[in-house]
């Protein structure tokens, strides 16, 4: 007998659904970017807005093990409702790009631990999680930098980004650029570093689209903004 929610809902019944969506040409997609599903995420969100939040259901989803089964959960849960350590036991399990991007940014970044974590997580040995670290170290000196040592995270990018590994290395040129954007006074230096490591220089970026490469990025954010780029 399949296990049923308090909602009523089944993870078997969800879990028929997603292979329902399964899409070849998804998959081929998404496997190109290092993401092991086939269901179309413009689909996967419909479903996420028809079952609404449930966290009960969003953790035995998790517990699947299963890419898409782990999207949805990110979609239906209730960010504030993990512990700190079931959020650093999730990280650590987010096998694929697209799951740990999506458990930083709508999960951990809304969640009452995400400081904690993001000091905890920034130095760990494994790049992955270094790169959550990154990531959430990008959003605070974007929305909150108050205490932020930003001269510092500078000198760790400048020693340690060329040679870091993919995941870790976006995560730290995407900080070097919010620190370029964001803050004037240490904008000319960002650019100076960006230019000097040459990181994601050339990335393929589509038209209309601004490349990666933080002293365009720097550049083009500020002109956008109304503001000198140095």
């Amino acid at each position: 007998m399949a296990e049923t929610t308090p909602t009523g809902t089944t993870v078997a019944e969800v879990m028929a659904e997603l292979a329902g969506l399964e899409d070849p040409r998804a998959r081929e997609v998404n496997e190109r970017h290092g993401d092991d599903h086939g269901v179309n995420l413009g689909r996967l969100r419909a479903l996420a807005k028809r079952l609404k939040t449930q966290q009960e259901l969003a953790r035995r989803l998790w517990e699947t093990g299963d890419t898409a089964a782990r999207l949805l959960a990110l979609l239906i849960c209730r960010p504030k409702a993990f512990g700190r350590d079931e959020l650093d036991a999730m990280l650590r399990e987010a096998r694929t790009p697209k799951v740990h991007d999506w458990l930083v940014n709508y999960v951990v970044k809304k969640n009452p631990h995400s400081e904690e974590l993001r000091l905890a997580w920034s130095t760990d040995p494994d790049p992955a999680v270094a790169a959550a670290g990154w990531a959430l170290t990008a959003e605070r000196v974007s929305r909150k930098p108050e205490g932020l040592d930003l001269a510092g995270l500078l000198d760790v990018i400048e020693a340690e980004m060329k040679g870091a590994p993919d995941r870790l290395q976006w995560a730290m040129n995407t900080c070097l650029a919010q620190i370029g954007i964001e803050h004037a006074g240490h904008r000319a230096r960002a650019i100076g570093i960006g230019e000097r490591l040459g990181v994601l220089r050339d990335y393929p970026t589509s038209p209309g689209c601004t490349s990666p490469f933080a002293p365009v990025w720097i550049t083009e954010m500020v002109r956008r903004q109304g503001g000198e780029a140095s």
